[in-house]
């Protein structure tokens, strides 16, 4: 038999008042390859015989999104990471994108799981991460945990790549809705240089923007949390039926993406990722939204995925 390209396949399964929860989880990068709300596809499936496209589902750490020709600099040393990403010569994504995770507790409708970074080029640093995915009524709660083993303070972001999808509508008809007040603007490696205010340009979500319509691979900060300090990123279709992302407030940042080139059949199509992110791009060179760990501390945060009504 061949093996799975993502290791490990790992079924859940919930039964809400609304319906089943079903979600299968994967060993590589503890990632999510499916999901859906009876019977109702939340995120983009795929297929356990390939990897995921678009990096769909990953867990992202020790950093999100890219760092700058995969140079940072460390107590005046300068770090080079391995360049993951060639098209634009950056290091992407962090360390974990095609590591296994080791299973720490298992239940019906939850799994954790457990993977090490360890020094390597660039990164002189060894953290424990910890991944819980667990089943709640609506969806799923992704609940990460990183704690430094290194005997000195250490960096770290952390971040997730899921593409959303609000059952069979096609993601060119899905409004985006992103109370949003900042997006971060980027040079032609993709890599932030700036930030501008939304209103009047093309980054704006706060009203709804049909995906067809967008273009964007752009992070958003200055995010408007809820009265429990939660952030959203909604979506939903012409019935109204849609999906969720929320994240806490140890997630300031998210990242929306429309790919045109998500594989679709024997072709390529738009797919939305909406990723929530702890920093933005290239946060070990500029430092916005950087954490420092102490030695053995340990820090935690959460997001989700559910799906919405209409």
């Amino acid at each position: 038999m061949t093996a799975a390209p993502t290791g490990g396949q790992y079924r859940l399964h919930h039964a809400g008042p609304d319906g089943v929860v079903e979600a299968v989880v994967t060993e590589v990068a503890a990632g999510i390859r499916e999901l859906r709300v009876a019977g109702f596809d939340i995120t983009e499936p795929f297929p356990v015989t390939e990897q995921p496209p678009g990096a769909n589902g990953i867990v992202l750490a020790p950093w999100p999104n890219r760092v700058a020709g995969g140079v940072w600099e460390l107590d005046g040393k300068r770090q080079q990471l391995d360049v993951s990403e060639p098209k634009y010569g950056n290091a992407s994504h962090g360390l974990l994108r095609f590591a296994p995770y080791r299973v720490v507790s298992q239940t019906g409708t939850s799994i954790q799981q457990e993977a090490t970074i360890h020094p390597q080029h660039g990164w002189p640093f060894t953290l424990e991460t910890r991944v819980l995915h667990e089943l709640v009524d609506d969806g799923i709660r992704v609940t990460h945990e990183v704690t430094n083993r290194s005997g000195v303070r250490a960096p770290f972001a952390v971040g997730a790549h899921p593409y959303l999808r609000a059952g069979d509508t096609p993601a060119d008809d899905l409004v985006v809705t992103l109370d949003a007040a900042t997006a971060f603007t980027v040079d032609e490696q993709k890599v932030p240089n700036g930030s501008v205010p939304v209103e009047g340009t093309p980054y704006d979500l706060r009203q709804g923007r049909r995906a067809g319509d967008s273009d964007l691979d752009t992070a958003y900060t200055d995010v408007t949390p809820d009265a429990d300090g939660i952030r959203r990123t909604t979506m939903h279709g012409p019935e109204g039926d849609g999906v969720e992302l929320w994240q806490d407030a140890s997630f300031p940042y998210v990242q929306v993406f429309t790919s045109r080139e998500y594989p679709r059949g024997d072709g390529k199509g738009l797919a939305v990722a909406v990723e929530p992110m702890t920093a933005p791009a290239n946060a070990l060179n500029s430092g916005e939204g950087l954490r420092w760990l102490e030695p053995d501390e340990t820090w935690t945060g959460s997001w989700g995925i559910r799906r919405v009504w209409s």
